[in-house]
């Protein structure tokens, strides 16, 4: 059964992971940092590192852009759970595709393994992330030929609305989509959990 927390500031929203799921002490993590590398602020990640810890997990990075493929599946078969953290979504999409690790993302998800993503961490899992380019730079991914997604979730996570920076370019992609594609609009307040084929919003 698919369990997911998909966040837009994993760290405003830590104190949720009950939600999903009860005992975390002791557990290990894969944290993937990878779609910050980009990014000229990133303090994001190290306070999304934190926010684990301080839930008992143990925290180990793997950074997908420079792992070999042996690491890549390693240290996510040997997890209790999966991080994704946030920055630019195609670049993201574009280092997982070219590690493997989005195959085998998808399968720990279908195998029940707790995946949490934060922003480009939670967009990745929709079909397809063409629908941001309002809030992420494609031209960050120049070896991508498509935007289809890790199709984990049936619906497109439009995190940071009415957040700044993200104030304008959330609308933008409302507006523009909101008739044709099934978002789930979340502000930095809110995740969306998903327990099997049924997802909810929870608030703190």
């Amino acid at each position: 059964m698919k369990k997911l927390f998909l966040s837009a500031s994993f760290e405003e929203t830590a104190s949720l992971l009950h939600t999903l799921e009860e005992e975390l002490a002791g557990r290990r993590v894969t944290f993937i940092p990878t779609a910050a590398a980009t990014e000229s602020y990133d303090a994001y990640v190290h306070a999304g590192r934190e926010a684990l810890e301080k839930w008992g997990l143990i925290v180990e990075d793997l950074e997908v852009s420079t792992a070999t493929p042996e690491e890549v599946t390693s240290k996510l078969q040997q997890s209790d759970l999966i991080y994704v953290s946030g920055g630019n979504t195609f670049f993201l999409l574009q280092e997982l595709r070219r590690s493997g690790a989005d195959l085998l993302i998808q399968s720990h998800i279908q195998e029940g393994k707790i995946y949490i993503g934060e922003s480009a961490g939670s967009i990745i899992l929709a079909p397809d992330i063409a629908y941001v380019k309002a809030m992420d730079d494609c031209a960050a991914a120049p070896e991508l030929s498509d935007y289809r997604g890790l199709n984990a979730v049936d619906f497109y996570p439009v995190p940071h609305v009415g957040c700044f920076p993200f104030v304008e370019s959330a609308a933008q992609v409302i507006a523009e989509y909101e008739s044709t594609l099934q978002l789930v609009p979340i502000t930095n307040a809110q995740v969306i959990v998903v327990n099997g084929e049924r997802h909810r919003i929870v608030e703190i």
